[in-house]
């Protein structure tokens, strides 16, 4: 990908009068991390640098151009206005570029995996996102995983599955699951089945219990 550059300024306005911002169509933000002696308040424009960053992956390097002055980020968080979808905030941690640094990465699915048109087995995703450490300039937007190595119904890719260059480090645990392929519709008939074999077992057995209180209650009257 291009390089990613968001432009922006300082801001005075702070707390909840942010919102008067927000009214004139900009995007309160802050800045930290490497090289920078304490958090910096920035303003950005709302629509552009949406737009911008709706292009962007978690682990993609986001350059903050700030009084002239170019930070090398990684977007650690948004808040989000989830009713008018739209952006309230961001955290924008400054990296060294040659120190390596832990990003979120997006987990992709590619292949055909053999097992659903040979069983109608049914591929369900596991993990979307994956944790690498790695320099900033070397984190991938996404790993793919692929899935045409899955032959049976049952067949799965595990994270220790991968395999990955040199320069990345996996954080996650190498057990977990990216991908399997299940048997879900036939799992669900034979519960189906099991149930009302269960439900028939206990009518008949209730049957036999009230055919017993009946006597029972004859008898009394007797």
């Amino acid at each position: 990908m291009d390089k990613i550059l968001v432009d922006a300024e300082k801001r005075e306005v702070i707390g909840k009068k942010v919102k008067v911002l927000r009214r004139k169509g900009l995007l309160p933000a802050v800045v930290y991390g490497y090289g920078v002696d304490k958090p910096i308040a920035i303003v950005l424009k709302h629509r552009e640098t949406s737009r911008t960053l709706s292009k962007a992956e978690s682990s993609s390097l986001i350059t903050v151009n700030l009084d002239g002055k170019e930070y090398p980020t990684l977007v650690r968080e948004k808040q989000w206005d989830y009713i008018k979808r739209s952006l309230l905030h961001i955290d924008f941690q400054v990296v060294s570029m040659t120190e390596k640094v832990a990003a979120m990465v997006r987990v992709e699915l590619v292949g055909l995996a053999p097992a659903i048109s040979t069983f109608g087995a049914i591929l369900i995703s596991g993990l979307n996102e994956i944790e690498i450490e790695a320099l900033p300039a070397d984190l991938p937007e996404s790993l793919e995983v692929d899935v045409s190595g899955l032959e049976k119904i049952g067949d799965t890719v595990l994270i220790r599955d991968l395999e990955l260059s040199d320069k990345l480090t996996l954080l996650n645990d190498p057990n977990s699951m990216l991908a399997v392929t299940s048997a879900i519709e036939e799992e669900i008939v034979e519960e189906v089945d099991a149930l009302e074999a269960l439900e028939g077992e206990e009518g008949e057995e209730g049957e036999g219990v009230e055919g017993e209180e009946g006597e029972a209650t004859e008898e009394a009257a007797e």
